[in-house]
């Protein structure tokens, strides 16, 4: 066995040998959406719920990426209209299912007998946009009922001539971990010789955390065609100073890929070596 793996061995030297050059030759591979929207000519980027930091107006800022990706990476045609006031829509939506509920609370108690449903529909009726914050997913929660509001999307649809509508919801907040983080810290020898180590220092680290749900909904029926929730997170030393904007544009370039494998065929790209 030993001399014919020798001989095996030495005959791909020989024929490696023999070839003159080799080249790269660049290769795409497709992936195929998600979604089927062979059925829709055109997309409508409508609005998202947002919330978490105030430094980003992460509704504004979504929608305009969202649309300019789309434009030089989907054949759909990208409508240009308003952006919803989503939260505000939300608001009156769920005082107007309070109101349909006849003033009882979720068990069909009367009105006012203290109970947290009963609370949450007074709330509803009451509050001003102006005056919500949405801090977490706890916030988020009550008010992406408005994504199952088929009659509301549907009318927004025939506006539209009955588009594929993306909305969703967008929380960019701060953050802050505590912890052991391993870094390299070169130092150079009695020989003057480089040298990299690993070290861990205990930290403490502060960013943000992306985490955005794409709702697509079928202008057509008001009807949701799917959805999807991503979570990113990003966390810098305590001597790096990072606009919160940067943070949120730095943590969408993540995800932007997904979202777009959603809708349309991607490519990845790479490469194979041949010899000659």
């Amino acid at each position: 066995m030993r001399p014919a793996a020798a001989a095996a061995s030495l005959a791909l030297a020989l024929v490696v040998s023999a070839c003159t050059s080799f080249y790269e030759v660049p290769i795409e591979t497709p992936i195929q959406p998600k979604m089927d929207v062979s059925g829709f000519q055109r997309v409508l980027i409508a609005g998202f719920l947002a919330g978490g930091s105030e430094d980003v107006d992460a509704n504004l800022e979504t929608v305009r990426l969202l649309r300019s990706q789309l434009r030089s990476k989907s054949n759909l045609r990208v409508i240009d209209a308003d952006v919803l006031p989503l939260l505000e829509i939300a608001l009156e939506h769920q005082a107007s299912l309070g109101n349909e509920s006849g003033g009882t609370n979720g068990n069909g108690s009367p009105a006012g007998d203290g109970s947290e449903s009963t609370v949450g529909v007074q709330r509803a009726r009451a509050v001003d946009p102006a005056t919500v914050r949405i801090r977490d997913e706890k916030d988020l929660e009550p008010l992406e009922t408005i994504f199952a509001n088929v009659a509301y999307w549907k009318k927004i649809g025939e506006e539209f001539q009955n588009p594929l509508i993306v909305t969703g919801s967008v929380l960019f907040i701060p953050h802050a971990r505590s912890g052991f983080v391993q870094r390299e810290q070169e130092y150079f020898d009695r020989l003057g010789r480089r040298r990299v180590v690993p070290v861990r220092t205990y930290m403490e680290r502060k960013g943000f955390i992306l985490r955005p749900k794409f709702v697509f909904i079928d202008g057509r029926t008001g009807a949701t065609l799917y959805s999807e929730t991503f979570r990113e997170e990003i966390l810098y030393s305590p001597q790096q100073a990072t606009p919160a904007l940067s943070s949120y544009f730095e943590l969408m370039d993540r995800l932007v890929p997904s979202f777009l494998s959603t809708l349309s065929t991607q490519k990845i790209r790479g490469s194979r070596i041949l010899l000659k």
